[in-house]
This record gives C-alpha cells, structure tokens and sequence, in this order.
C-alpha cells in the first residue's frame, strides 16, 4: 500500500509542476491546497529536495520550486526517496538486497519468483513515468 508520505509527495509535486511561474510556493499553500498537514508535508519537501529536483527559498516570497522540468523527474527516484525500495522483499531488491533468514534457496523460492515479478512489473512503470506524465 502507498504511504501517505509518498502520495502526498506526488501531489505536491504535480501541484509545483503545474504552476505556470516558477517562483517559490510557500509550503502553507500547497499544504492548503491539497489538504495536506503542513508539518508533514514540511519533512516531504525536505527529501525531496536533496534529490536536486526541488529548490527552495527562504524568508519572504519564499517557498519551493521546481528545479527541474517535470519530463527530466522520474518516478523511480521519487518512490525510492518518498517509499523506500520499491522490492516488497529484501531478497529481490536491487538497491538493498538482503538475503532471507527463512529461505535456503532463493531460486527455488515460490515467494522470490512472485516478487520478482512484481518488482519488475512496478520498475516499468515507474521508469517510464516522469513527473509530466502525471500532469496530463
């Protein structure tokens, strides 16, 4: 299931991205319009914008913004940093693997070939989804 973290991450950056100036937002006004605890969306931003696809401005007039074009945002980074790694295991992650106490022999596992499959079937999603594809 999506977090909360994540979902209400996309919202705030498609409502950043739909913006026709790419001046700062203050995050009371994106917490206000998409019914968002400001608090959360605070610490959400915050990750966000290490990943270099989100600048901010401090003080007056401040807020966040894009840094980016939404086409050159992919999803496959913005679910790892707002989810964690997209594997629903450890065992056929790609970027955190760990090997199941439980499982003597991943190949033959039942649960490792399902999961793999999901795995795969959600990176090709979200690598060929950008932010911008989200806008339309």
């Amino acid at each position: 299931m999506l977090s909360k973290k994540t979902k209400y991450g996309l919202k705030a950056l498609t409502f950043l991205a739909k913006q026709d100036k790419k001046d700062p937002i203050p995050i009371a006004e994106i917490a206000d319009r998409e019914n968002i605890s400001q608090k959360f969306l605070e610490s959400i931003l915050l990750s966000l914008r290490r990943t270099g696809y989100l600048g901010s401005k401090k003080g007056k007039g401040g807020g966040y913004y894009l840094i980016k074009d939404p086409s050159e945002i992919p999803m496959t980074t913005v679910m790892r940093v707002l989810e964690g790694p997209i594997a629903m295991v450890s065992c056929v992650s790609l970027n955190f693997y760990e090997k199941c106490e439980d499982c003597p022999d991943e190949q033959s596992c039942s649960v490792h070939k399902l999961m793999l499959k999901v795995r795969d079937s959600a990176l090709e999603v979200y690598r060929h989804t950008t932010l911008a594809d989200l806008l339309s």
